[in-house]
């Protein structure tokens, strides 16, 4: 079983920057494949991007509106992985969720590929 929490959420002006972290429990924090989800409301959940294991080379994947603006990393030392998100728009405003899976996902977008998920964090932008 794997526990996630995020944090870093807030309020940020349009143009800012905010860098979401994401904990995770666990000793093979390494092998999971990690991936950022987001949800506005009234919308579905959306794909923002993903991360491999470590093992396959900690490959990065983004969802074109955010492309060029965020950027996921991991630490595994921390068992943490980040969401760094520059020049940000209004329409990034969304509930930001971290989710994991113990191994590669096929469907990088698709939340039922992932097993684990945090409670997420509030991100709300400004205009």
């Amino acid at each position: 079983q794997v526990q996630l929490v995020e944090s870093g959420g807030g309020l940020v002006q349009a143009g800012g920057s905010l860098r979401l972290s994401c904990a995770a429990s666990g000793r093979t924090f390494s092998d999971y494949a990690m991936g950022w989800f987001r949800q506005a409301p009234g919308k579905e959940r959306e794909f923002v991007g993903h991360i491999t294991p470590t093992w396959s080379g900690a490959g990065t994947y983004y969802a074109d509106s955010v492309k060029g603006r965020l950027t996921i990393s991991r630490d595994n030392a921390k068992n943490t992985v980040y969401l760094q998100m520059n020049s940000l728009k209004p329409e990034d405003t969304a509930v930001y969720y971290c989710a994991a899976n113990n191994g590669l996902v096929r469907r990088l977008g698709v939340p039922n590929e992932y097993a684990y998920w945090g409670q997420g964090t509030q991100v709300t932008v400004s205009s």
